[in-house]
């Protein structure tokens, strides 16, 4: 079926057109600008990389907040300004160590979505089979859902009502492109997933 993934011997294959191919690999390059370059300030020395410590703030822009949340429990549920603190502390102590992997493992999904999608032979109309290993796909599925995560974050998605309201939305509003594309993405990425659990 054109636009999702079905099973192949090496993995799994999708027929995307040349609009779907531009969107996925548009906003792909958004998250990666987005996500900002790799630790190559610290040289070829691999211990520097091995110990060096990321942010202990989380990220003041919402798209950045949704896909590197504390780690903890929001600072603003606690019953006393004593465990508020615990809270702050513990998030921020477990993102000083965390984020620049977690950040680098994003980077890398989202390049590897764009790498293959400039690899994709295209027909006469631009668009082509996207062809992925059992690898490929999961790095894949993670980097479907953190686009996800980054238009919900950008449309002030919380709950699927949220989702269902604006999908009501007229076609005149400018948020109703970005609400198609998030649902599209979401099927993607459920078929991404029933593909590699058929193959496993």
């Amino acid at each position: 079926m054109a636009g999702y993934f079905d099973s192949t011997e090496k993995g799994a294959a999708a027929a995307l057109d040349a609009v779907e191919i531009s969107i996925i690999r548009s906003l792909a390059v958004q998250l990666l600008e987005l996500i900002g370059p790799g630790d190559d300030h610290l040289g070829d020395d691999p211990l520097a990389e091995l110990f060096a410590e990321g942010p202990s703030e989380a990220p003041t822009d919402p798209v950045l907040r949704r896909l590197f949340p504390d780690a903890y429990a929001d600072p603003a549920t606690a019953t006393t300004a004593q465990e508020a603190e615990e809270l702050r502390a513990r998030s921020a102590e477990f993102r000083r160590f965390t984020e620049n992997d977690l950040r680098a493992a994003k980077r890398e999904s989202a390049l590897l979505v764009v790498r293959t999608l400039d690899a994709v032979p295209v027909d006469s109309e631009g668009g082509g089979i996207v062809e992925l290993t059992a690898d490929q796909s999961r790095q894949w599925i993670g980097a479907l859902n953190d686009l996800r995560l980054a238009i919900a974050a950008r449309l002030d998605l919380r709950d699927e009502s949220d989702t269902d309201e604006l999908f009501q939305l007229p076609d005149s509003d400018p948020r109703k492109p970005m609400v198609i594309a998030q649902l599209w993405l979401a099927g993607l990425q459920e078929s991404l997933i029933e593909t590699l659990m058929a193959g496993d």
